[in-house]
């Protein structure tokens, strides 16, 4: 089986350099890795990225193209020959066993309509210096519990195709064909990995949650709800409520809407700016 990992990136370089150097000490290493660049094109000046390789994408509209940039990275890794694509965040360490994990999970369940996921720690800012630095990402794992953390070794269904990350999660070549890939409709940041999840389930797809397949999120500023991204937000909600018949990011939109960002438009249907 040849495995790919792709990674998306617009700068985050400290984070895509520990992610490199967590895939070069893995105990079964990729066979290909795919960096795509979004509107960053002085990266391989940056960062050195060793043997990976590196397409660029532009951004839309002044918005990263994150499914744009994943579909665009699956493309390369298969016309390279590859049975399996990783897609792993840039943010995003793998514990030395996550490719093997991975490769053993879609042996045991062959032939099944499955997007395989595995346990995903978030680091804080001690802990994110601590993994950088060399130090023992077992030692640090804390899986989020808003998500299936089963034993190492086991695979374990879920048909919540609501619970689906893109953080960290592996799908065959052949399977990554039949669903499509991301609807490249969606410009910046969120809903594509939930309509992704939408186009698997449409077609009876669903998650296996892989023991022991673990990532590690470095650590960086977020807001909550993301005020930075509200315009994104509003723009791909839209979109998917017109493709899906509901709306993705509730919480999100619920949050702008009692900080008097947003408000919905009954009449149209819609959520808008203020």
């Amino acid at each position: 089986m040849t495995v790919a990992v792709l990674t998306i990136v617009s700068g985050r370089h400290r984070h895509l350099e520990a992610q490199l150097r967590a895939l070069a000490a893995a105990s079964d290493r990729p066979d290909v890795h795919v960096v795509v660049a979004m509107d960053d094109p002085d990266i391989a000046e940056r960062v050195d990225l060793g043997e990976a390789v590196v397409e660029h994408v532009a951004c839309v509209g002044g918005r990263l193209p994150l499914a744009l940039a994943r579909n665009t990275a699956a493309a390369i890794a298969v016309d390279r020959g590859a049975d399996l694509l990783v897609f792993l965040d840039v943010d995003c360490m793998p514990a030395p066993d996550l490719v093997s994990r991975y490769k053993a999970a879609v042996h045991r369940r062959a032939g099944e309509r499955l997007l395989f996921c595995g346990p995903v720690t978030y680091l804080d800012e001690r802990a994110s210096d601590v993994a950088r630095g060399g130090g023992d990402l077992a030692s640090l794992t804390a899986p989020h519990r808003a998500r299936p953390n089963p034993p190492a070794g086991s695979v374990e269904l879920g048909t919540d195709m609501n619970l689906f990350w893109s953080l960290s999660f592996a799908v065959t070549a052949a399977d990554w064909a039949q669903i499509g890939g991301f609807y490249d409709g969606y410009s910046g940041y969120g809903g594509e990995d939930t309509d992704f999840a939408q186009m698997a389930a449409s077609q009876q797809f669903e998650i296996a949650w892989v023991g022991g397949a673990h990532a590690y999120h470095q650590f960086h500023p977020v807001s909550n709800p993301p005020v930075e991204h509200l315009d994104d937000i509003l723009l791909n909600a839209n979109i998917f409520h017109a493709r899906w018949g509901w709306w993705p990011m509730r919480g999100w939109l619920d949050g702008f809407a009692e900080r008097g960002l947003v408000v919905f438009e009954t009449e149209h249907n819609r959520w808008v700016r203020r």
